[in-house]
């Protein structure tokens, strides 16, 4: 909404936008013993700047450290392709191994050690903050088994209450919208079989609303 310049005197320039900072964000889930499927979450405490009192993915921002990490195993080729189709490589590398670090960090589990195992990840879709928000990311929602993940939980206390929640009943729960429409992209992907995975159109979310293809659909 723009504001009105006191009579006299010129109207203030509009602030710009913050720029998006990349981030990756893991979501971590299994079948229970019913076969329920159940995704790893937390809730951001009150304190928070962004998204407090929501339950969300562990994730964050990419670290300058990121970029030079060591990995006991290297991304697949079909996630590291939909990585850097927005990302140049080593910034897509550095993606999944922000993934795995925060991962630890909030959780306690790592990928397969204190080095982390990359091959276990694949890509499902990222997420633009909207230009009015004071804090943006470009975030980019990558997939790993619960079995790929070893520990016990426990973290930093910054996501509370973490714990495997089944799928059908989180959007009942205090998720941000951006994190339903993620969780729906989510559920579509499990219908899929391991070949539609690797051929289905790559999405983006720009803003709250804004449903678009990063990348079409690979022909059959």
């Amino acid at each position: 909404m723009s504001e009105i310049a006191p009579a006299g005197h010129p109207a203030a320039p509009a602030a710009r936008p913050a720029f998006p900072r990349h981030a990756a964000t893991l979501i971590l889930w299994r079948r229970n013993h019913a076969g329920v499927v159940e995704v790893l979450m937390g809730m951001r405490a009150a304190g928070h700047r962004f998204m407090p009192n929501r339950l969300v993915f562990p994730g964050g921002r990419v670290d300058l450290a990121d970029r030079a990490a060591a990995a006991a195993t290297e991304l697949r080729s079909a996630t590291r392709a939909a990585l850097e189709h927005r990302a140049p490589p080593r910034l897509a590398r550095a993606l999944a191994i922000a993934a795995a670090r925060e991962l630890e960090e909030e959780t306690g589990l790592t990928l397969g050690g204190a080095v982390p195992r990359l091959d276990g990840l694949e890509y499902l879709c990222r997420a633009v903050t909207p230009p009015t928000s004071p804090i943006r990311f470009n975030a980019r929602f990558l997939i790993a088994p619960a079995e790929a993940a070893e520990g016990r939980l426990a973290g930093s206390g910054e996501l509370e209450g973490l714990g495997y929640m089944p799928l059908d009943t989180l959007l009942d729960l205090p998720v941000a919208p951006i994190t339903g429409k993620v969780l729906a992209e989510f559920r579509d992907w499990l219908a899929m079989s391991p070949e539609q995975r690797e051929r289905r159109a790559l999405i983006w979310f720009r803003g709250r609303d804004n449903r678009r293809v990063d990348r079409p659909e690979a022909p059959g």
